[in-house]
């Protein structure tokens, strides 16, 4: 059963922008943490932003200044608004959220940033 699926990426431009969505369905536990990594070509997955319980985030350096991760709690949706991408920003991105005891994956959504 799918509960983190994400939605968004696609072919843009370097300087562009782009908006991922993840969205939670059926029966997901509470989580504390909710994050935004990614995988890119022949590189080990990495951390880009995450968003806590309170409200507090916290970004990779590399995308600092040009990413916002937020959440609509009503919609049960974390967004990643990526501005001014880059080509090393090209990756398959993934949701991660995490409680005390669940941890769930998407199955990504890829970005190319390529003119």
């Amino acid at each position: 059963q799918e509960q983190l699926k994400e939605s968004g990426g696609g072919l843009v431009q370097p300087g562009g922008s782009l908006r991922l969505s993840c969205t939670a369905s059926g029966s997901i536990s509470r989580v504390n943490i909710q994050a935004w990594y990614r995988q890119g070509p022949g590189k080990q997955r990495e951390l880009v932003a995450s968003i806590y319980d309170g409200g507090t985030t916290n970004y990779a350096d590399s995308v600092l200044g040009r990413f916002t991760i937020s959440r609509d709690s009503d919609k049960n949706t974390v967004y990643l608004q990526m501005t001014d991408l880059k080509p090393e920003d090209t990756a398959v991105y993934y949701c991660h959220w995490m409680g005390k005891a669940v941890d769930y994956w998407g199955k990504g959504t890829s970005v190319t940033v390529s003119s």
